[in-house]
């Protein structure tokens, strides 16, 4: 009996050394196939797929290698700076009554895939058409009495 309790024993550990080291084996192979010995990518700016903004491909190249990504170019404001260029925005100023809009800045945060940008921006949003007021009842739950 006790050769038996042995024997499973044994079998049990062999059992997990070989499902440990498959695993490892797995895990291993995971990321290998990820990584190059590239650390320089040239990235291509972002291309949509139709018009000119929208979901697209960037191609990047090293030596030999190229990768596609998928990418969107913004089609609202940011379209003019790029969605490569990360900026830090400060408040909106207040409305100039003369031009109809109000000012911002923003600070270069972070430039993404070789993007070059511009360190410091300004944009610009027209000014609101009407001035909210403050509502002169309370929104009530149901019927008043």
């Amino acid at each position: 009996m006790r050769g038996l309790f042995s024997m499973i024993i044994f079998l049990l550990v062999v059992l997990m050394m070989v499902t440990t080291q498959a695993g490892k084996e797995k895990k291993d192979k995971k990321k290998s196939k990820g990584t190059s010995d590239c650390a320089e990518w040239t990235w291509s700016p972002c291309v949509p797929n139709s018009g000119d903004c929208g979901v697209g491909t960037r191609e990047g190249t090293c030596k030999e290698q190229t990768k596609k990504l998928k990418c969107k170019v913004p089609c609202n404001w940011k379209k003019e700076f790029g969605a490569d260029c990360k900026y830090k925005f400060g408040n909106w100023g207040e409305c100039d009554t003369a031009t109809g809009v109000k000012n911002r800045s923003g600070t270069l945060k972070k430039a993404l895939y070789n993007a070059e940008c511009q360190q410091n921006i300004k944009v610009t949003k027209p000014c609101p058409t009407k001035t909210k007021s403050k509502a002169k009842g309370k929104k009530g739950r149901g019927k008043e009495n």
